[in-house]
Protein backbone atom coordinates (compact mmCIF):
# COMPACT_ATOMS: atom_id res chain seq x y z
CA UNK A 1 0.00 0.00 0.00
CA UNK A 2 2.78 2.47 0.76
CA UNK A 3 4.14 1.51 -2.57
CA UNK A 4 1.21 2.71 -4.06
CA UNK A 5 0.67 5.98 -2.44
CA UNK A 6 4.37 6.83 -3.43
CA UNK A 7 3.49 5.95 -6.53
CA UNK A 8 -0.02 8.34 -6.80
CA UNK A 9 2.45 11.09 -4.72
CA UNK A 10 4.69 11.33 -7.85
CA UNK A 11 1.74 10.99 -10.71
CA UNK A 12 -0.57 13.40 -9.50
CA UNK A 13 1.51 16.62 -9.66
CA UNK A 14 2.78 15.73 -13.31
CA UNK A 15 -0.88 14.74 -13.87
CA UNK A 16 -2.21 18.16 -12.82
CA UNK A 17 1.10 20.04 -14.30
CA UNK A 18 0.11 18.90 -17.84
CA UNK A 19 -3.29 19.59 -16.97
CA UNK A 20 -2.33 23.85 -15.89
CA UNK A 21 0.63 24.25 -18.73
CA UNK A 22 -1.88 23.02 -21.24
CA UNK A 23 -4.61 26.27 -19.87
CA UNK A 24 -4.90 29.16 -22.66
CA UNK A 25 -3.70 32.33 -21.70
CA UNK A 26 -7.11 33.12 -20.90
CA UNK A 27 -7.65 31.13 -18.46
CA UNK A 28 -4.79 31.86 -16.46
CA UNK A 29 -5.46 35.17 -16.09
CA UNK A 30 -6.07 36.18 -11.88
CA UNK A 31 -7.99 38.42 -10.70
CA UNK A 32 -6.89 41.66 -9.73
CA UNK A 33 -7.46 44.24 -7.05
CA UNK A 34 -9.52 47.01 -7.65
CA UNK A 35 -6.68 49.60 -6.18
CA UNK A 36 -4.14 48.73 -9.21
CA UNK A 37 -2.91 49.77 -12.30
CA UNK A 38 -1.42 52.88 -13.57
CA UNK A 39 -3.72 55.92 -13.24
CA UNK A 40 -3.69 59.51 -13.23
CA UNK A 41 -6.31 62.66 -12.25
CA UNK A 42 -6.95 65.15 -14.94
CA UNK A 43 -4.99 62.68 -17.78
CA UNK A 44 -6.18 59.63 -20.18
CA UNK A 45 -3.91 57.28 -19.63
CA UNK A 46 -3.24 54.46 -22.51
CA UNK A 47 -1.06 51.74 -23.88
CA UNK A 48 1.89 50.61 -21.24
CA UNK A 49 4.60 48.55 -21.30
CA UNK A 50 6.50 46.93 -17.77
CA UNK A 51 10.21 45.85 -17.51
CA UNK A 52 11.86 44.73 -14.63
CA UNK A 53 14.82 46.25 -12.95
CA UNK A 54 15.98 44.33 -9.77
CA UNK A 55 13.50 44.78 -7.74
CA UNK A 56 11.23 47.44 -9.33
CA UNK A 57 8.80 47.53 -11.99
CA UNK A 58 8.97 50.24 -14.33
CA UNK A 59 5.93 50.97 -16.72
CA UNK A 60 6.28 53.16 -19.79
CA UNK A 61 2.70 54.56 -20.92
CA UNK A 62 1.25 57.43 -22.90
CA UNK A 63 -0.64 60.12 -21.24
CA UNK A 64 -2.38 63.54 -22.75
CA UNK A 65 -4.62 65.91 -20.63
CA UNK A 66 -8.39 64.92 -20.27
CA UNK A 67 -9.46 67.91 -21.94
CA UNK A 68 -12.18 66.23 -24.70
CA UNK A 69 -13.67 63.10 -25.30
CA UNK A 70 -11.44 59.70 -25.48
CA UNK A 71 -9.37 59.09 -27.44
CA UNK A 72 -8.94 61.83 -30.31
CA UNK A 73 -6.64 64.75 -28.12
CA UNK A 74 -3.33 62.01 -28.51
CA UNK A 75 -2.81 62.68 -32.33
CA UNK A 76 -1.19 66.24 -30.63
CA UNK A 77 -0.71 66.03 -27.33
CA UNK A 78 0.65 62.39 -26.52
CA UNK A 79 3.38 61.81 -23.96
CA UNK A 80 5.30 58.90 -22.74
CA UNK A 81 5.76 58.68 -19.05
CA UNK A 82 7.13 55.78 -16.80
CA UNK A 83 5.76 55.26 -13.58
CA UNK A 84 6.75 52.03 -10.96
CA UNK A 85 5.60 49.49 -8.76
CA UNK A 86 6.97 47.20 -6.51
CA UNK A 87 4.59 44.36 -7.99
CA UNK A 88 3.57 44.09 -11.34
CA UNK A 89 0.00 44.55 -11.07
CA UNK A 90 0.61 47.99 -9.14
CA UNK A 91 -0.91 50.53 -8.02
CA UNK A 92 2.06 52.64 -10.47
CA UNK A 93 3.34 55.81 -9.14
CA UNK A 94 4.00 58.36 -11.49
CA UNK A 95 7.94 59.45 -12.06
CA UNK A 96 9.00 61.68 -14.67
CA UNK A 97 8.33 62.32 -18.92
CA UNK A 98 10.43 60.72 -21.12
CA UNK A 99 9.35 61.67 -24.49
CA UNK A 100 7.89 65.15 -24.73
CA UNK A 101 7.73 67.76 -26.86
CA UNK A 102 11.09 69.18 -28.73
CA UNK A 103 12.18 71.19 -31.38
CA UNK A 104 9.84 71.30 -34.36
CA UNK A 105 12.58 70.12 -36.64
CA UNK A 106 12.38 66.42 -35.20
CA UNK A 107 10.06 64.09 -36.50
CA UNK A 108 8.48 63.27 -32.71
CA UNK A 109 8.36 67.28 -31.79
CA UNK A 110 4.74 67.33 -31.25
CA UNK A 111 3.35 63.95 -29.64
CA UNK A 112 4.70 60.42 -28.94
CA UNK A 113 2.78 57.13 -28.13
CA UNK A 114 2.42 53.65 -27.91
CA UNK A 115 5.49 52.78 -25.95
CA UNK A 116 7.36 49.43 -25.78
CA UNK A 117 10.38 48.71 -24.06
CA UNK A 118 12.98 46.27 -23.92
CA UNK A 119 16.59 45.46 -23.00
CA UNK A 120 18.70 44.92 -26.23
CA UNK A 121 22.70 43.74 -25.05
CA UNK A 122 23.10 46.64 -22.05
CA UNK A 123 20.86 49.19 -23.50
CA UNK A 124 16.97 49.91 -22.70
CA UNK A 125 15.47 50.92 -25.65
CA UNK A 126 11.65 52.16 -25.66
CA UNK A 127 10.07 52.13 -29.33
CA UNK A 128 7.66 54.37 -29.96
CA UNK A 129 5.43 56.40 -32.64
CA UNK A 130 5.42 60.30 -33.01
CA UNK A 131 4.65 63.06 -35.27
CA UNK A 132 6.06 66.07 -35.78
CA UNK A 133 3.56 69.88 -36.40
CA UNK A 134 3.85 70.13 -39.81
CA UNK A 135 4.39 66.74 -41.71
CA UNK A 136 0.61 65.32 -42.94
CA UNK A 137 -0.25 61.81 -43.55
CA UNK A 138 -0.77 61.51 -47.28
CA UNK A 139 -4.17 62.48 -49.00
CA UNK A 140 -4.96 64.09 -45.55
CA UNK A 141 -5.29 67.79 -44.11
CA UNK A 142 -6.30 66.50 -40.63
CA UNK A 143 -3.68 64.42 -39.53
CA UNK A 144 0.03 64.10 -38.84
CA UNK A 145 2.10 61.52 -40.25
CA UNK A 146 2.86 58.79 -37.70
CA UNK A 147 6.32 57.10 -37.59
CA UNK A 148 8.05 54.64 -35.71
CA UNK A 149 11.56 55.64 -33.53
CA UNK A 150 13.46 54.97 -30.38
CA UNK A 151 14.72 56.62 -27.38
CA UNK A 152 17.67 54.49 -25.62
CA UNK A 153 19.74 54.86 -22.48
CA UNK A 154 22.10 52.99 -20.57
CA UNK A 155 19.90 53.03 -17.36
CA UNK A 156 16.10 52.68 -17.32
CA UNK A 157 15.90 56.05 -15.15
CA UNK A 158 17.44 57.76 -18.33
CA UNK A 159 18.66 60.51 -19.50
CA UNK A 160 17.05 58.86 -22.63
CA UNK A 161 18.85 59.30 -26.43
CA UNK A 162 16.10 59.86 -28.83
CA UNK A 163 16.60 59.04 -32.52
CA UNK A 164 17.09 62.02 -34.63
CA UNK A 165 14.96 60.79 -37.19
CA UNK A 166 12.46 57.41 -37.62
CA UNK A 167 13.68 54.34 -38.27
CA UNK A 168 10.53 53.43 -40.05
CA UNK A 169 9.68 56.93 -42.32
CA UNK A 170 6.54 56.52 -43.70
CA UNK A 171 2.75 56.37 -41.78
CA UNK A 172 3.69 53.47 -38.93
CA UNK A 173 2.18 52.78 -35.91
CA UNK A 174 1.64 49.71 -33.09
CA UNK A 175 5.18 48.60 -33.32
CA UNK A 176 6.05 45.14 -31.76
CA UNK A 177 9.52 44.22 -31.38
CA UNK A 178 11.75 40.98 -31.28
CA UNK A 179 15.24 40.41 -30.79
CA UNK A 180 15.76 36.84 -32.67
CA UNK A 181 19.41 35.97 -32.54
CA UNK A 182 21.46 38.60 -34.46
CA UNK A 183 18.60 40.53 -35.72
CA UNK A 184 15.51 42.96 -35.17
CA UNK A 185 11.98 42.01 -36.12
CA UNK A 186 9.22 44.46 -36.03
CA UNK A 187 5.45 44.17 -36.79
CA UNK A 188 3.87 47.57 -37.60
CA UNK A 189 0.77 48.61 -39.32
CA UNK A 190 -0.48 51.80 -41.06
CA UNK A 191 -3.25 53.52 -41.24
CA UNK A 192 -5.81 51.23 -43.12
CA UNK A 193 -4.11 48.39 -40.80
CA UNK A 194 -2.40 47.06 -42.97
CA UNK A 195 0.37 45.10 -41.36
CA UNK A 196 3.83 44.51 -42.34
CA UNK A 197 7.00 42.90 -41.01
CA UNK A 198 10.33 44.24 -41.29
CA UNK A 199 13.98 42.97 -39.97
CA UNK A 200 17.20 44.66 -38.93
CA UNK A 201 20.50 43.84 -37.91
CA UNK A 202 20.67 46.20 -35.56
CA UNK A 203 17.34 48.23 -33.40
CA UNK A 204 19.03 51.69 -35.21
CA UNK A 205 18.07 50.37 -38.48
CA UNK A 206 18.02 50.25 -41.61
CA UNK A 207 14.90 48.10 -41.64
CA UNK A 208 14.00 46.00 -44.86
CA UNK A 209 10.35 44.67 -45.21
CA UNK A 210 10.27 40.85 -44.99
CA UNK A 211 6.07 40.76 -45.59
CA UNK A 212 4.12 43.62 -46.62
CA UNK A 213 0.58 41.92 -45.84
CA UNK A 214 0.87 39.74 -42.59
CA UNK A 215 -2.83 39.04 -42.52
CA UNK A 216 -4.21 40.00 -45.29
CA UNK A 217 -7.99 38.79 -44.24
CA UNK A 218 -8.85 41.05 -41.72
CA UNK A 219 -8.06 44.30 -39.71
CA UNK A 220 -5.54 43.72 -36.63
CA UNK A 221 -3.48 46.36 -34.65
CA UNK A 222 -1.69 46.70 -31.18
CA UNK A 223 0.76 44.01 -31.92
CA UNK A 224 3.06 42.02 -28.95
CA UNK A 225 5.25 39.73 -30.84
CA UNK A 226 7.51 36.92 -29.43
CA UNK A 227 8.67 33.17 -29.67
CA UNK A 228 8.26 29.89 -27.93
CA UNK A 229 8.61 26.41 -29.00
CA UNK A 230 10.82 27.46 -32.06
CA UNK A 231 8.08 29.24 -33.54
CA UNK A 232 6.98 33.33 -33.56
CA UNK A 233 3.56 34.03 -32.04
CA UNK A 234 1.67 37.65 -32.40
CA UNK A 235 -0.64 38.80 -29.90
CA UNK A 236 -3.55 41.65 -31.34
CA UNK A 237 -6.43 43.27 -31.09
CA UNK A 238 -9.22 41.68 -33.23
CA UNK A 239 -10.13 45.06 -34.32
CA UNK A 240 -13.53 44.31 -36.14
CA UNK A 241 -14.14 40.86 -34.81
CA UNK A 242 -13.41 39.04 -38.04
CA UNK A 243 -11.28 36.31 -36.14
CA UNK A 244 -12.82 35.98 -32.99
CA UNK A 245 -16.22 37.23 -33.86
CA UNK A 246 -15.71 39.60 -31.34
CA UNK A 247 -14.86 43.27 -31.70
CA UNK A 248 -12.10 44.65 -30.30
CA UNK A 249 -10.52 40.92 -28.37
CA UNK A 250 -7.08 39.52 -28.10
CA UNK A 251 -6.14 37.20 -30.84
CA UNK A 252 -3.49 34.97 -31.12
CA UNK A 253 -1.94 34.43 -34.37
CA UNK A 254 1.37 31.66 -34.64
CA UNK A 255 4.15 31.34 -37.91
CA UNK A 256 6.75 28.50 -38.14
CA UNK A 257 9.38 31.02 -39.74
CA UNK A 258 8.42 34.51 -38.31
CA UNK A 259 7.40 35.63 -42.03
CA UNK A 260 4.95 34.21 -43.68
CA UNK A 261 1.86 31.56 -43.41
CA UNK A 262 0.29 33.45 -40.39
CA UNK A 263 -2.59 31.09 -39.05
CA UNK A 264 -4.30 31.29 -35.85
CA UNK A 265 -3.21 29.64 -32.77
CA UNK A 266 -5.11 26.49 -31.24
CA UNK A 267 -5.93 29.19 -28.52
CA UNK A 268 -7.49 32.02 -30.30
CA UNK A 269 -9.12 34.04 -27.72
CA UNK A 270 -6.36 35.63 -25.12
CA UNK A 271 -8.87 38.28 -23.65
CA UNK A 272 -12.21 39.37 -23.56
CA UNK A 273 -13.54 42.77 -22.55
CA UNK A 274 -14.42 41.74 -18.88
CA UNK A 275 -11.43 41.87 -16.26
CA UNK A 276 -12.18 39.97 -12.71
CA UNK A 277 -11.86 42.36 -9.45
CA UNK A 278 -11.00 40.16 -6.43
CA UNK A 279 -13.90 41.93 -4.40
CA UNK A 280 -15.95 39.59 -6.66
CA UNK A 281 -16.93 42.41 -9.23
CA UNK A 282 -16.80 42.66 -12.91
CA UNK A 283 -15.61 45.54 -15.01
CA UNK A 284 -17.01 45.38 -18.56
CA UNK A 285 -15.14 47.33 -20.57
CA UNK A 286 -15.86 50.24 -23.00
CA UNK A 287 -12.77 49.43 -24.84
CA UNK A 288 -10.00 47.17 -23.75
CA UNK A 289 -6.51 47.40 -26.58
CA UNK A 290 -3.20 47.65 -26.36
CA UNK A 291 -1.58 43.72 -25.41
CA UNK A 292 1.59 43.27 -24.28
CA UNK A 293 2.85 40.22 -22.47
CA UNK A 294 5.10 40.26 -19.41
CA UNK A 295 8.26 38.30 -19.66
CA UNK A 296 10.49 37.93 -16.98
CA UNK A 297 13.09 35.26 -16.32
CA UNK A 298 12.06 32.84 -19.01
CA UNK A 299 8.31 32.55 -18.01
CA UNK A 300 5.13 34.81 -19.73
CA UNK A 301 3.65 36.20 -16.12
CA UNK A 302 1.68 38.90 -16.98
CA UNK A 303 -0.80 40.86 -19.52
CA UNK A 304 -1.21 44.25 -20.15
CA UNK A 305 -4.38 46.24 -21.46
CA UNK A 306 -5.28 49.45 -22.10
CA UNK A 307 -8.90 49.86 -20.67
CA UNK A 308 -11.19 52.46 -20.84
CA UNK A 309 -14.72 52.59 -19.48
CA UNK A 310 -16.72 55.14 -20.27
CA UNK A 311 -15.76 57.68 -17.89
CA UNK A 312 -11.77 56.93 -17.32
CA UNK A 313 -8.82 55.59 -18.91
CA UNK A 314 -5.60 53.76 -17.36
CA UNK A 315 -3.34 50.83 -17.51
CA UNK A 316 -4.23 47.24 -16.54
CA UNK A 317 -1.73 44.57 -15.47
CA UNK A 318 -2.97 41.47 -15.18
CA UNK A 319 -1.00 38.65 -13.39
CA UNK A 320 -1.01 35.13 -15.01
CA UNK A 321 -0.67 31.86 -13.37
CA UNK A 322 0.56 29.56 -13.77
CA UNK A 323 3.37 30.86 -15.43
CA UNK A 324 3.61 29.85 -18.88
CA UNK A 325 7.45 28.95 -20.03
CA UNK A 326 9.30 30.20 -23.25
CA UNK A 327 11.11 27.35 -24.61
CA UNK A 328 13.66 28.05 -26.35
CA UNK A 329 13.44 24.95 -28.84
Amino acid sequence: MKAIYAILFLIIPVYWGCKTNNKPIKERLQQVATVSGFKMDGYWVWGGSVIKVDSTYHMFASRWPKKREFPYDYFEHSEIVRATSTSFTGPYDFKEVVIGERDSSFWDSNMAHNPTIHKIGNEYVLFYIGSDFSTMRSGSDKYFLRRVGYAVSASIEGPWRRSDQAIINFESNNPAILQDNDSITMVYRDADLKVSLAKASNYSGPYQVINDDVWGDARIEDFYLFKNGGKYHLICEDNIGAITGHERWGAHLFSEDGVNNWQIYKDLVVYDHDIQYDDGSVLHCNRRERPQLFIDEGFIKGLLTAVYDGENSWCQPIEIFPFVRIRND
